[in-house]
């Protein structure tokens, strides 16, 4: 998945924002080439449908980020992201409303293998990705142990991300935006530049 496939895929859900759906997914990517203390770890986030999300599962232990004040629990927060990357470590689901705000951890969703394909090899987390995706209509994210990220909508997989090649995508389109900024830069002086030689010549 690309940058442009990501906006792409989020012009399709009314209730997607590019923004926060490309912070969870680089948070999903970050985990999934860092691991934790040496070690590969695997990890779900939802993302939208909030409500039917947590009514579709259950906490495995006292939330850790429960009454904490929406400030302060953004995915986008760079404190959040160290805490969530620790609790990655254990078991259960992010849950992340629309607007980018994670408002559970530890969740275990409640997945239902019908009308769920998959191709065989995918395990307990893939499966509950795609079913909530299925049933709900959120997306969500998996991290593999194996270090890959898969984004699931509708039941499907939607994107099948290796870490190292999301970076350099991201990477040239930095490059095209700054040398389309360049080009820009430099036609505007031209054309600033050709301005003043008619003033001077009038």
């Amino acid at each position: 998945m690309t940058i442009a496939a990501l906006k792409a895929l989020c012009s399709r859900i009314p209730w997607c924002e590019p923004a926060v759906l490309e912070s969870v997914l680089e948070l999903a990517l970050e985990i999934a080439r860092e691991g934790r203390e040496g070690r590969r770890i695997g990890t779900l986030f939802t993302v939208g449908k909030t409500d039917a999300v947590l009514a579709a599962s259950r906490a495995l232990i006292l939330d850790p980020l429960a009454g904490h004040a929406p400030s302060r629990t953004h995915i986008t927060d760079p404190d959040l992201r160290g805490t969530m990357k620790e609790l990655a470590q254990l078991d259960g689901a992010f849950v992340i409303s629309e607007g980018g705000t994670v408002v559970a951890a530890c969740r275990y969703l409640d997945a239902s293998v019908e009308q769920i394909a998959l191709p065989l090899g995918f395990g307990s987390r893939h499966v509950a990705a795609a079913s909530i995706s299925q049933r709900i209509g959120a997306v969500a994210i998996v991290v593999s142990e194996s270090g890959v990220v898969r984004v699931f909508h509708a039941g499907q997989i939607e994107a099948t991300l290796i870490p190292e090649l999301w970076l350099l995508d991201r990477h040239h389109t930095q490059l095209s935006v700054a040398a389309a900024g360049a080009v820009e830069a430099q036609r505007l002086g031209t054309a600033t530049f050709s301005l003043s030689d008619v003033g001077e010549q009038s």
